[in-house]
C-alpha cells in the first residue's frame, strides 16, 4: 500500500465528533493537529491580551466581539481551528461558530507543541481566508510575529503592539514588557 493511501483526510466533521479529552484538536486542509492543554504562563499571557483588547473594544462599543478558544472556526469541509483569542465583527456574533468568518484579529500564543502549526499552516491559512491581522506570540523569545494577508515575511514586534479594530478607530497600544511582565518561568 502506498504511504498517500495510509494517510487519512480529516474534516471538520471529523474533529468535532472526537472525544472531549483536555486535547485541542484542528484541521488544516485536511491535516489533523492535536495540541496538549496550555500551560499557565501561556493562559496568563493570554489572559492579560484579552483584558486589554476586551477594554480598547468595550470603548467602542463592541466588547463583546473578543473571543477566546475553545472556538470552531470552520471556513471550508477541511478546516477547522481554535485561533487562541480573536475579534469578530459585531454582526457576525451568535449561538453558532459557523456566523464566525471574519477575523479582524487573530492571535496565537506558540508553544513548543504548536510551533509548526501556529507559525506554518495556521498562518498561511488565515492569509488563505483573509484574516486581517494575525498575531504569533512567542514568550520565549519574547517577541509577536504581526501578520497580514498580503505579508510574506512578518513584522517582528519587541516594543509594543498597536491594532485598529477598524481604520477610524482608535490605535490600541500594548506594550510587549508588560505582557510578558512576571510570567512563570517555563
Amino acid at each position: 500500500m502506498a504511504m498517500s493511501e495510509m494517510v487519512q483526510r480529516w474534516t471538520a466533521q471529523m474533529v468535532r465528533e472526537l472525544p472531549d479529552d483536555g486535547k485541542r484538536y484542528e484541521v488544516v486542509h485536511g491535516e489533523l493537529l492535536v495540541t496538549p492543554a496550555p500551560r499557565s504562563r501561556h493562559q496568563i499571557a493570554l489572559g492579560r491580551l484579552y483584558a486589554w483588547i476586551r477594554a480598547y473594544l468595550e470603548r467602542l462599543g463592541r466588547p463583546d466581539t473578543v473571543v477566546f478558544s475553545p472556538a470552531d472556526i470552520s471556513w471550508t469541509d477541511d478546516t477547522l481551528v481554535q485561533p487562541d483569542l480573536f475579534v469578530v465583527p459585531p454582526e457576525e456574533i451568535s449561538n453558532n461558530w459557523e456566523t464566525f468568518k471574519t477575523l479582524l484579529l487573530a492571535v496565537e500564543v506558540v508553544s513548543p507543541s504548536s510551533t509548526r502549526a501556529d507559525r506554518i499552516l495556521k498562518r498561511r491559512l488565515y492569509q488563505e481566508q483573509r484574516v486581517r491581522t494575525y498575531w504569533i506570540v512567542d514568550l520565549d523569545a519574547a517577541l509577536v510575529e504581526v501578520w497580514h494577508p498580503e505579508d510574506e515575511r512578518p513584522e517582528i514586534v519587541t516594543d509594543a503592539l498597536r491594532w485598529r479594530v477598524i481604520p477610524e478607530a482608535p490605535e490600541l497600544t500594548i506594550a510587549v514588557a508588560d505582557l510578558l511582565g512576571g510570567l512563570p518561568p517555563r
